[in-house]
């Protein structure tokens, strides 16, 4: 059974979530927190300093904390899966594989995994979804030798970067991201259920090993309406966040 100081930080975690405490907000101060769980302060002060360990609120001391982001938003400095994000939100993370085959690397493969042109690597056009809404296509290259282990994965998995540090000791490390917008094309269009020429947020990344050996490249395309971009600025973190569009 979870502490008592656990069950309110999950609990502050949630109403954060639900945006009953919305980013630049101030908690109630630990007598009234403590007060509305019926504990003493001190068992408010270790569930607040979960939350600021999180990064969730501000740790000034002697002062209300003021809430700085939430688990909605998943900075892509922390490289979570697309499924890691949706959980940390209370959402199901769907996935289906639309086409799988084959292809020799192209040049511009070739650079981005770090191959021999004409290499066969593996070209995967995956389907996203939140709750089965689809809001997301992804377009991945996978190098030749992670490729039978992706192939071995069902359609269906929702997700491959846990299936492949569970089936290989895979860890994905590093991450490079670029980001625009594009206009959906008709096949974007109509696997995501959007019109033709709608905005997409585009974010191609190459992911590598703790070793730098580059593991996949991909073009993933967001719906604007279902996911944003964000950047938290301090002094020490300029992080950028994925979160689901207000």
């Amino acid at each position: 059974m979870a502490a008592r100081h656990e069950e309110i930080a999950d609990e502050l975690r949630r109403a954060i979530d639900r945006e009953e405490y919305t980013v630049g907000s101030r908690l109630p101060s630990e007598t009234e927190l403590a007060a509305h769980y019926a504990v003493s302060r001190g068992t408010v002060r270790q569930a607040v300093a979960a939350l600021t360990a999180e990064g969730l609120i501000g740790s000034r001391q002697g002062a209300r904390r003021v809430v700085l982001t939430s688990r909605r938003s998943q900075s892509f400095e922390e490289l979570r899966s697309f499924a890691q994000w949706a959980r940390a939100m209370g959402r199901e993370a769907t996935g289906h594989v639309v086409t799988q085959e084959h292809r020799p690397a192209t040049k511009e493969d070739a650079v981005r995994l770090q191959l021999r042109a004409g290499t066969p690597v593996l070209h995967v056009l995956r389907v996203r979804g939140l709750d089965g809404e689809p809001v997301l296509l992804e377009r991945t290259v996978y190098a030749d030798w992670i490729a039978p282990a992706v192939e071995a994965i069902e359609p269906d998995c929702p997700s491959v970067t846990q299936r492949l540090f569970d089936d290989t000791g895979l860890v994905f490390a590093y991450g490079e991201h670029v980001i625009d917008a594009v206009a959906a094309g008709a096949l974007d269009a109509d696997l995501l259920g959007i019109r033709r020429t709608s905005p997409l947020l585009r974010v191609r990344r190459v992911t590598t090993t703790r070793e730098g050996r580059p593991v996949e490249w991909s073009d993933d395309r967001y719906r604007s309406d279902a996911v944003s971009f964000s950047v938290h600025n301090s002094i020490g973190n300029n992080a950028l966040a994925r979160k689901t569009a207000e």
